[in-house]
């Protein structure tokens, strides 16, 4: 299947079929940091949670690399993750450093 087809499934998973069963993906991952948190005793946070989860499907993908799900899915962990962790940077900004994480607005 072609990247950008991957991208789009991604997509409209995450801002429809997903965002209408788990509710906003920010909100969920927040609730899942909270459950986490308490299990594991120590603070995890939102960007954690999209982190832990995009590992998930890689480790799935190593073991089974023919499963599009996981790539669909990890896609979209990865764009949750990159969301919450740039949510503070400007809109306008053109600036932005993917490296750091930073923006020069």
């Amino acid at each position: 299947m072609e990247r950008r087809l991957i991208l789009s499934h991604a997509i409209e998973l995450t801002e429809n079929d997903r965002n209408l069963q788990h509710g906003d993906p920010r909100e969920n991952h927040e609730r899942i940091a909270g459950i986490w948190s308490v299990i594991l005793g120590q603070p995890i946070t939102a960007h954690q949670v999209a982190l832990c989860m995009a590992g998930m499907k890689l480790a799935r993908l190593a073991y089974n690399p023919d499963v599009l799900d996981s790539y669909i899915d990890g896609a979209a962990y990865f764009a949750i993750a990159g969301e919450i962790a740039t949510e503070k940077l400007k809109p306008e900004c053109t600036g932005f450093d993917p490296q750091s994480l930073e923006c020069d607005c």
